[in-house]
């Protein structure tokens, strides 16, 4: 692309950002694992080194363990920046940054065991799909789920569950509902399934595991809903987990499609496509595509990041996160996720016959980001819950 245009450079005028820039610094060394992330569908033993040495999975921890505690669109930028050199690192890393969160939750010392120690990365699956039951001490715990991202390089693994008393009644919690708690126990301790064979962000390894009737000590549960838990007074932790993973992978989608429209102009300056009578580059036709591509991108960039900052400028000032600023970021970060999909494929088509090698970059980036679509914070659901919200309806969702 031309110098003297690019939308990420455009927008950093006079706010320079020496830790955004480090982290694309890391471009290339992600970008040369690219065989090897897809083939172990995981990310290589090297790579993560380098990744931890640069301190990214503590982005989101409290400043009491070493941790950055840095706000959504700032990790979203940081998402943003990994996912144009690699969607599965990206992925991996957004899902540590959610995870980490819940060492605010913890009391100083199970917080320092969980992630204390310099490549410490937590992991856990989707949905209470699990039974903690409680027990002197702690809870026996049993349960299955599925999408751990990142679990393969894990050192500890959570477990969302539903919690019954000893007599299997089920406990309720401060808003009256059957109580929910996050389980936190070591990697080794679960069966991991080997279960992750899928058409994009392979080098996550977003496997399933089971543990059964493990006991969990109860310093090392929490309630991740629950602001009365919280130790830390940091505006990052006002905001939902849920809603820190869709400024993440919001910003996972923006890579991709960052990648994938730079990758289109290098394509551009190298090929005539066949029966064409210009070059992709001299192309009235290709010039107005990639014009108005970029365009889109630029705009779902700005509404999320312009929506991200706003409330959390907001929350600053006020000390809490409202309703209707959950209402905003979930549908900046599903249109972003959506429009960014819809840019992708156009792209792809665009890139003709060349998009379907393996040894360009279009087919794995196209794989990426309709593997992000498909995930929860892609869900096209989400348009109706702020719809209803729109029209003064219950608009009551886990995901918000």
């Amino acid at each position: 692309m031309n110098s003297s245009f690019h939308p990420e450079r455009i927008a950093a005028i006079g706010k320079p950002d020496p830790e955004l820039e480090a982290i694309r610094g890391l471009g290339a060394a992600i970008t040369n694992a690219h065989a090897r992330i897809d083939a172990g569908r995981e990310l290589p033993a090297d790579l993560l080194e380098t990744l931890h040495r640069a301190g990214l999975w503590r982005l989101a921890l409290p400043s009491t363990l070493g941790g950055r505690e840095w706000p959504p669109h700032r990790l979203a930028r940081a998402t943003a920046i990994i996912a144009a050199a690699d969607a599965s690192v990206a992925w991996c890393l957004g899902q540590g940054t959610g995870c980490a969160m819940s060492a605010a939750f913890l009391d100083p010392e199970p917080a320092r065991e969980v992630f204390g120690p310099a490549d410490a990365v937590l992991a856990w699956g989707a949905g209470q799909m699990g039974r903690a039951v409680a027990c002197p001490g702690g809870y026996r715990v049993t349960g299955s789920w599925k999408f751990a991202s990142g679990g393969k390089h894990a050192t500890w693994i959570g477990g969302h569950c539903k919690v019954f008393e000893a007599d299997g009644s089920p406990r309720l919690d401060h808003r009256g509902r059957h109580a929910d708690r996050t389980a936190l126990f070591p990697r080794e301790v679960s069966d991991i399934h080997d279960d992750w064979y899928v058409m994009g962000l392979k080098g996550t390894r977003s496997e399933g595991y089971t543990v059964t009737d493990l006991f969990v000590p109860d310093r090392l549960t929490l309630d991740r809903d629950n602001p009365a838990e919280c130790r830390s007074s940091a505006p990052l932790y006002l905001f939902p987990t849920t809603l820190v993973y869709a400024a993440c992978f919001s910003g996972v989608a923006l890579g991709i499609t960052r990648g994938m429209l730079d990758d289109l102009v290098t394509l551009a300056g190298a090929k005539t496509q066949r029966s064409a009578r210009t070059s992709m580059r001299d192309s009235p036709v290709f010039q107005t595509r990639i014009a108005e591509l970029e365009a889109r991108y630029g705009a779902a960039r700005s509404y999320q990041q312009v929506t991200l900052v706003d409330v959390w400028e907001t929350v600053c000032r006020s000390g809490e996160l409202t309703f209707d600023d959950r209402i905003r970021i979930r549908l900046a970060a599903t249109h972003t996720i959506s429009e960014c999909t819809e840019i992708t494929h156009q792209a792809y088509r665009i890139a003709g016959s060349t998009a379907i090698f393996e040894t360009h970059p279009f087919e794995r980036r196209f794989r990426d980001m309709h593997a992000v679509s498909q995930q929860m914070q892609g869900r096209h659901s989400h348009y109706e819950t702020v719809g209803r919200f729109i029209m003064g309806l219950d608009a009551e969702n886990p995901h918000l």
